[in-house]
């Protein structure tokens, strides 16, 4: 079969195994195998797309997937990333101007989509790419062939930043890069008795795709939903099929609130990554999870993953204001703006050395976020380390707030906020102040609606300048696809005074 072993290593030993389970549809690992390799041989049967403006060097056919959470995604991906195909993932949620940006600088040999009349689907046509819709292909998905080529090496994914800006940056990443995260993770993680594994997020994004690859080179089955429902997410989890979960912290908050059953005990680790867990949900989530490791890891797109750390459950739980210890092969260093080392208790930007650093950017490469230099890769985070190698996120570069002449990071001060009681989660910005120059608001959900109440729990943790001077409530926040808190639309909410957010009295 055409399709490359380090995706489907126990295709063939296990082929009636469930591989990947979506709203109840199931796929099992040998559909999977079977159902790839076919698609594998239409992609290569297509002709070459002529009008990519940049060289992709040993790549045979570029597939553009943009599938929401559909149970073709994996054998779509999986084919699309066999022998010296790449695979570019488009989020389809994303604005339908901004698809259009990035399938015309691909220039890819084909589309996939999920649906005819979607957008995505629109916009190949229209640019003379050819389209595929999962799920209504024209050719026998069952069809066999004994051909086997060699798995190849260089390029197989192209992924995009979820920045602010209206144009992701595309970055891409070598077959060498996952197998080294993959061959780590599987020990790291504890993955070789594959644990049934369920990630809500969209595929579209790093979390949940690479839950996804983890649990199939695994032999595992991946769990997941067609559109984010926290209280569906929550009956999966609570029928005891599901012994891994994977998501962001608004996700689990989402299924705490959702869920008035008993706690979940069947469920052994719990993995989060996006934003940094605060002591309230690490608490409820030990209420809710009471056998589980609570498990976080701290990392990026481009530069993979840079530590991770055992919040509770395991033998010895990290302090709750760390994102842990280097990942197995990562090595961290703070450094100044002159790029020298500062040793331990010192903030500066957070630099890493590794072999799981991504290649770099097909575009938007402006400098000023990854970059790589002879002390290492950064994608502009800042931090400190302490001597026991502990590193705490302050926040990034860009974010920073600078208010009365002092320099102030909004994590700081949401990390802070987090620990209030009645705070769910809460959103740190600065705006313009004709006399401190920013000054800094905070939005924060849950029970707490006293400003006066926050002001005096942030002023026994931060300094003066750095408490908020306005505060503000919100009930549910705008997310994003990939399940972060749409911080823009917070932002511009406050500024416009459109009703989202309640300004709150002390």
């Amino acid at each position: 079969m055409p399709i490359h072993a380090e995706l489907l290593p126990h295709a063939t030993e296990r082929p009636e195994k469930p591989a990947v389970v979506i709203d109840g549809r199931s796929l099992s690992y040998g559909e999977l195998y079977s159902r790839a390799g076919a698609i594998y041989r239409f992609i290569q049967a297509l002709p070459h797309s002529n009008g990519r403006p940049f060289d992709l060097p040993g790549v045979e056919k570029l597939v553009a997937v943009s599938l929401g959470n559909h149970i073709g995604f994996a054998e779509y991906f999986v084919a699309a990333t066999a022998l010296a195909n790449a695979c570019a993932v488009i989020d389809p949620m994303m604005p339908e101007a901004r698809i259009e940006r990035i399938v015309e600088r691909l220039a890819p040999d084909v589309l996939v989509v999920d649906d005819d009349a979607s957008p995505s689907a629109e916009i190949g046509r229209r640019l003379g790419i050819s389209v595929i819709v999962a799920g209504a292909e024209p050719f026998d998905l069952m069809a066999m062939g004994d051909d086997m080529p060699v798995d190849a090496e260089g390029i197989f994914l192209i992924g995009f930043t979820s920045g602010t800006t209206a144009e992701p940056k595309a970055y891409y990443r070598s077959r060498e890069q996952w197998r080294r995260s993959l061959d780590r993770g599987r020990l790291v993680f504890e993955l070789q008795d594959t644990p049934s594994t369920l990630c809500p997020g969209a595929l579209a994004h790093g979390l949940a795709l690479y839950a996804l690859v983890e649990a199939l080179d695994a032999g595992a089955t991946f769990h997941s939903i067609g559109k984010w429902d926290a209280g569906a997410v929550a009956r999966i989890l609570s029928s005891e099929e599901i012994e891994r979960l994977v998501a962001v912290p608004t996700h689990i908050a989402g299924i705490a609130r959702a869920w008035a059953g008993a706690p979940m005990a069947s469920l052994r680790d719990v993995l989060t990554a996006g934003a940094k867990l605060n002591l309230n949900e690490v608490e409820s989530m030990r209420r809710l999870f009471p056998q589980a490791r609570i498990r976080e890891y701290y990392g990026a797109s481009e530069i993979g993953f840079m530590t991770v750390s055992t919040l509770a459950g395991g033998a010895s739980n990290f302090p709750i204001d760390r994102v842990g210890q280097a990942y197995p092969g990562v090595e961290i260093s703070i450094r100044d703006p002159e790029e020298n080392d500062v040793g331990a208790d010192v903030p500066g930007t957070i630099f890493v050395n590794s072999d799981l650093i991504a290649d770099g950017y097909l575009w938007g490469d402006d400098g000023q976020a990854f970059r790589v230099t002879p002390a290492g890769a950064t994608v502009g985070d800042l931090g400190e380390i302490d001597e026991n190698g502990m590193l705490r996120v302050i926040g990034r570069a860009g974010g920073m707030m600078i208010t009365g002449g002092n320099n102030v990071y909004p994590a700081e001060v949401e990390s802070a906020l987090k620990t209030c009681p009645g705070v769910e989660d809460a959103v740190v910005f600065g705006l313009p102040d004709a006399y401190y120059g920013q000054r800094i608001v905070a939005v924060v959900s849950g029970e707490a609606t006293d400003a006066k109440m926050l002001a005096e729990h942030c002023a026994g943790r931060l300094a003066r300048f750095k408490i908020p001077r306005q505060f503000y409530h919100i009930d549910a926040w705008p997310m994003t696809s990939s399940g972060k808190i749409a911080r823009g639309q917070v932002e511009a909410s406050v500024i416009s005074g459109d009703g989202l957010v309640l300004r709150l009295s002390a």
